[in-house]
């Protein structure tokens, strides 16, 4: 009759090897989750179901691994290592600095909700189209101008300002403040003018932006005339 193979040695404890020690090295080796019965059967028999069973529960309890049920049956895994630089202080510097970078991301994404609406009204109020409008009223003016004051150019040239008719204070009273009007409106429009355009500078590519020539290329490509 064959000799009775002993308990023991299917709970691990032979030539001095304790099951719950080999138990617990492979969940720490294959840093994973197991059930008793997969361990068992990953361990060739070494420990036996029973005992495998009573040992995770054990470890279990004095918080040596983690279990967590699955279905019917309960997994275990080694307990995972903090890394040696996660101290509270480190941690709570860790949270501060996601806080502020979640209040410096809703106050850029306000910042360019904002900018774009501003955008969007300048755009409604004045395009492009109608400012090239304007300043070809402008030059237009300028041309009647000219000419209503060439002919008395000529005869103050040719000396003949004596005989030209003499105008009245109320003529040049009236003409005085034709004058005046048309100097304020070019006034208020080359400012429009500026202020759109310093506008319009806030919202260009950063490349743009920072280079003079870009800047007078757009200036120029918008059919503006003038210094920049």
């Amino acid at each position: 009759m064959a000799p009775r193979k002993e308990r023991g040695d299917r709970d691990g404890r032979e030539k001095g090897v304790d099951g719950a020690t080999m138990i617990l090295e492979y969940l720490r080796q294959q840093n994973r989750p197991y059930s008793a019965i997969d361990i068992t059967a990953n361990l060739h028999n070494k420990v036996s179901k029973a005992y495998t069973v009573k040992a995770l529960k054990e470890m279990h309890d004095r918080k040596e691994i983690e279990g967590r049920a699955a279905g019917k049956q309960i997994v275990y895994h080694a307990l995972q290592d903090a890394p040696s630089d996660s101290t509270p202080s480190k941690l709570t510097a860790l949270d501060q600095e996601i806080e502020n970078l979640r209040a410096q991301l809703a106050s850029t994404k306000a910042a360019e909700k904002s900018l774009r609406s501003e955008l969007g009204t300048l755009n409604a109020r004045v395009s492009t189209g109608e400012l090239r409008g304007i300043v070809g009223g402008l030059e237009r003016e300028r041309e009647e101008l000219l000419v209503r004051l060439k002919p008395l150019r000529e005869k103050d040239w040719k000396g003949e300002g004596a005989g030209s008719q003499v105008v009245s204070a109320e003529e040049l009273a009236r003409v005085g403040g034709e004058w005046r009007v048309w100097k304020g409106r070019v006034v208020g429009r080359k400012r429009i003018c500026r202020e759109i355009w310093e506008r319009c500078s806030e919202v260009l590519p950063e490349g743009m932006k920072e280079r003079e020539e870009g800047r007078q290329e757009l200036w120029e490509g918008l059919g503006l005339e003038g210094r920049l």
